[in-house]
């Protein structure tokens, strides 16, 4: 399996394999030609309560990853059908914000991996 995770405000390499994006909101100041997207999966991203509650706090990283998670387990369809596709080729999650270390992309990674 696959699955590696990017900021859509970097370019697109031919590495990225299958490019996805996992925000409910659509990036500012991303036009659609530039962020060569494959997919856009806007229901897979947090819920707008978690996105707000969370608001890229660090602090709040653990509550929003055990938050996070409970929210995935109701899209085991989803979750499926990417681990899947990641089981063929390379799927990069795209996310758009600033925090490489603390974001979505990052948690529905560790769903997709835990299912190996």
């Amino acid at each position: 399996m696959s699955v590696r995770t990017k900021r859509i405000y970097e370019p697109a390499e031919s590495a990225d394999g299958t490019r996805i994006l996992v925000d409910r909101l659509w990036p500012r100041g991303v036009s659609k030609e530039d962020a060569a997207l494959d997919r856009w999966i806007k229901g897979i991203g947090p819920s707008d309560e978690l996105r707000r509650w969370f608001d890229h706090d660090p602090e709040r990283w653990d509550e929003f990853n055990t938050r996070y998670k409970d929210e995935l387990a109701h899209q085991q369809d989803v979750i499926d059908e990417l681990r899947e596709l990641a089981e063929d080729e390379t799927v990069t999650l795209l996310y758009a914000a600033k925090d490489v270390d603390h974001n979505n992309a990052i948690v529905l990674k560790e769903v997709l991996e835990a299912g190996r």
